[in-house]
């Protein structure tokens, strides 16, 4: 019997650590963390909708989570043929960022450095909606452009990482006094929750140093929760900060949770790449299988792919079957669509995700070493 995450995120509140460097798989639970953790720094009484954060919340907590991407959606209009615009639903949290801080400019310019210095967001003067736009190297430029999934994602996290920065540098001013708002005086903890979905390698680890370097500046008595499923981000940042805690967010299969401490890198704290096998190993054995048991094996073929000098993983699939099971996987694992989702997959799908594994443990001899070093 585990905990509940109300009971995790005072685990969090009662370690009084300065930074805190949570490592989970999707669908864990470490966006509703985020929440309860908010709830015991910041409690609101029933009218907080996940929607924004209200002025006496974040004056003790910022953070960082899926409800700041659900700010922002997209205005295609393809009935008219009108622009494409990047809407944001009104909310007090982007208002009190972009108009009363004064952070649109600085947002521009954290974007553009971590996408391109020509792809340009323009506000609308009420803040409510963003258009792009981007310089050819012939001096034209194109308006009114959609960008990639993995820019907007940017794009949001450039304004979070904006208010962030800006809140450093007042509160790094030692007498309040003299510092040019006191809007920050209270702040306590920012909570940052995966900001890492859609971006490629390189934009990930630039992010997680700029970040660790935000955090290492940033006074005392301001704490962080960083949170991730991605082993290279939770490496990256592990590396870069001397004084930090770590912990792996795990699901019970009666709902409730652990929160377990760990020493060092995902490699060498809970060796992420063992873990995975495990993970798999036992849904096998007790035949419970989901869906999301193919992203596993797929990120399980991906390192040792990228271990043993494979330019593609789908090279380590038995030759006969490659393009059929290559086919399963990129499928299977991919799905989003909430009509589409069968939790529970069907026999053969099942027998296939115990074939591929198999396939790497018997095959391939890094496999057969870890085998018989464990």
């Amino acid at each position: 019997m585990g905990k509940t995450l109300t009971e995790i995120a005072r685990q969090l509140k009662d370690a009084n650590k300065k930074v805190q460097l949570i490592y989970a798989f999707n669908g864990v639970g470490k966006t509703r963390l985020s929440r309860e953790f908010k709830q015991l720094i910041a409690p609101q009484n029933g009218n907080d909708d996940g929607t924004e954060q209200s002025e006496v919340s974040r004056t003790k907590f910022l953070y960082y989570n899926a409800f700041t991407e659900d700010l922002f959606y997209w205005d295609n209009d393809l009935d008219l043929d009108a622009a494409p615009k990047l809407k944001i639903q009104p909310n007090a949290y982007t208002q009190w960022v972009l108009q009363d801080q004064g952070q649109d400019q600085n947002t521009i310019a954290h974007f553009q450095h971590y996408t391109d210095e020509k792809l340009t967001p323009h506000f609308s003067p009420d803040f409510s909606e963003v258009t792009f736009s981007i310089q050819r190297g012939n001096e034209e430029r194109i308006e009114n452009i959609k960008i990639s999934k993995g820019e907007e994602s940017n794009f949001i996290w450039s304004i979070f990482y904006s208010i962030v920065e800006q809140v450093i540098d007042v509160l790094n001013v030692a007498e309040p006094d003299e510092r040019e708002t006191d809007q920050f005086d209270q702040l306590e903890y920012i909570f940052i929750d995966d900001p890492v979905s859609s971006l490629d390698e390189n934009h990930l680890i630039e992010l997680a140093v700029n970040l660790a370097e935000l955090i290492k500046s940033s006074p005392q008595s301001l704490k962080f929760i960083v949170t991730t499923h991605s082993p290279l981000f939770f490496n990256v940042i592990f590396n870069e900060l001397n004084k930090k805690t770590c912990y792996l967010l795990e699901r019970l299969e009666d709902g409730t949770f652990t929160l377990v401490e760990k020493k060092g890198d995902s490699n060498k704290s809970f060796s992420y790449h063992l873990y995975l096998k495990q993970t798999l190993e036992q849904a096998i054995a007790e035949n419970k299988v989901q869906k999301y048991h193919f992203t596993l094996l797929r990120n399980l073929y991906e390192k040792t792919a990228s271990f043993l000098g494979y330019p593609k993983w789908s090279e380590l699939l038995p030759g006969d079957k490659q393009a059929y099971l290559n086919r399963i996987i990129q499928f299977t694992s991919h799905r989003t669509l909430s009509n589409e989702e069968i939790a529970e997959p069907t026999d053969p799908e099942k027998q296939t995700v115990k074939f591929l594994l198999d396939n790497l443990l018997d095959n391939y001899g890094y496999w057969k070493q870890e085998q018989q070093n464990g």
